[in-house]
């Protein structure tokens, strides 16, 4: 079996009377591309702040490549190989697209790093090396998804937590993030993403977990979860769900 690079065991998170994410299950093969999917204000983005240490678990464990890690900063996670592009990108507007990325390959994990050759690096795989030279500020929202992915990737991480990375995208351009995020995972990179494209999710995922209202409801491959009636449910709603609002 492949090892787990993440390992999530009933993570909860409550804020005063409102439970946000309620003793949720999850692994994260390495050398994967996993999901997370669900309605909007399913937890989603609680569970990648609980995972990058932006917020501390109420209950629960969470272990990176095998080392309990529940309650690390942002910091620790960054230096121990976890980085995240979020949904909303916003680069340095007074720098170049390069410049963006190197800040990434600045910080990141820990040990010794080659800071042009990670930027270099991260350019590429993300097709926008032409962009190098041009200021960040002004570029279309499809090239600021791929800065931004760039940008976490010259961190060199050992997972990467992928933010809505086809919001607002054009089917090529999705394509485009779609053969980017292959060429990161080919590369060594394993990641799990948030996406509201179904295409992207089914076309990238080997497995994906769905939760709704802070519930995990399935898990499975594209197959399994598409065909599940929960998730069916949770999505498009219920005939009984349809005919109570009606």
């Amino acid at each position: 079996m492949t090892a787990p690079v993440l390992e999530i065991r009933g993570l909860t998170k409550r804020f005063r009377g409102l439970v946000a994410l309620d003793h949720v299950d999850f692994t994260v093969p390495e050398g994967t591309i996993c999901g997370l999917i669900g309605p909007n204000g399913a937890g989603k983005s609680t569970m990648f702040n609980l995972v990058t240490g932006f917020l501390p678990p109420s209950e629960g464990e969470i272990r990176f490549r095998g080392t309990p890690v529940t309650g690390w900063s942002p910091q620790q996670a960054g230096r121990s190989g976890v980085a995240r592009a979020f949904q909303i990108a916003r680069p340095f507007p007074g720098l170049t697209v390069r410049q963006n990325v190197r800040i990434g390959a600045l910080f990141g994990r820990s040990g010794p790093r080659d800071v042009e050759a990670a930027t270099d690096t991260a350019l590429a795989l993300l097709g926008i090396e032409d962009l190098a030279d041009r200021p960040a500020e002004g570029l279309t929202v499809g090239h600021l998804r791929r800065l931004e992915v760039a940008r976490a990737l010259a961190a060199r991480p050992v997972l990467l937590l992928a933010d809505e990375p086809c919001a607002g995208l054009n089917p090529a351009e999705t394509d485009a993030m779609i053969a980017a995020l292959r060429r990161i995972r080919d590369g060594g990179v394993t990641i799990w993403l948030v996406e509201h494209d179904m295409r992207a999710v089914m076309g990238l995922c080997d497995r994906i977990l769905v939760i709704s209202a802070g519930r995990a409801i399935a898990e499975g491959t594209p197959g399994e979860v598409a065909a599940n009636p929960a998730v069916i449910a949770a999505y498009l709603g219920s005939e009984e769900q349809e005919a109570h609002g009606a």
